[in-house]
């Protein structure tokens, strides 16, 4: 036998030997990084979900995907265990590195009588507001009122279905 014969032989074996290598490395670190799980630790599973672990057992896991809603999970599906800076980031949008002050962050009220005072304040009323107020009752003592019909278009309506009735008929519009 000749060695050129081989040759494609044992390069095709060495790329196997070093595919399944590298696959079995991914696999370890896979399951170093699932038992590297605890409570409290933000995680990404396979589906794309982010949750934050609550208890960790042999096989599954149980997952807080929302406040006060959990789910238990099998620790495969667990597809990332995130650092906490970077699920803060995707979950709660907190990035870290960003000073944030507090005359910049906008001050939300408790209830709606903040908002209101503000009204109330510029209540003074105007001479062109009494002036306005006093030309209403004017104009009702009157008996002014201003009311304005609406045109709906119903009789344009009705005298274009008619014409479309006689064009059915056989009245043409051509002479």
């Amino acid at each position: 036998m000749n060695i050129v014969t081989l040759l494609p032989f044992i390069v095709l074996i060495g790329a196997m030997f070093l595919m399944t290598r590298s696959a079995k490395n991914k696999q370890r670190q896979a399951q170093q990084m699932r038992n590297d799980m605890h409570p409290g630790t933000g995680v990404r599973t396979i589906g794309g979900m982010y949750a934050t672990v609550k208890e960790v057992h042999d096989e599954t896991v149980l997952l807080e995907v929302a406040p006060g809603v959990h789910a238990f999970y099998a620790k495969n599906a667990v597809g990332a265990v995130l650092d906490d800076a970077e699920y803060n980031r995707i979950v709660h949008g907190i990035d870290p590195d960003e000073d944030v002050d507090a005359a910049d962050t906008p001050v939300v009220p408790d209830d709606a009588s903040s908002l209101t005072e503000a009204a109330d304040a510029g209540d003074g009323d105007s001479s062109a507001d009494k002036a306005d107020a006093a030309e209403e009752e004017a104009d009702e003592k009157a008996g002014k009122t201003d009311v304005k019909k609406i045109d709906l278009g119903k009789d344009d309506a009705a005298a274009a279905s008619t014409s479309e009735d006689e064009k059915r008929d056989g009245g043409t519009d051509a002479k």
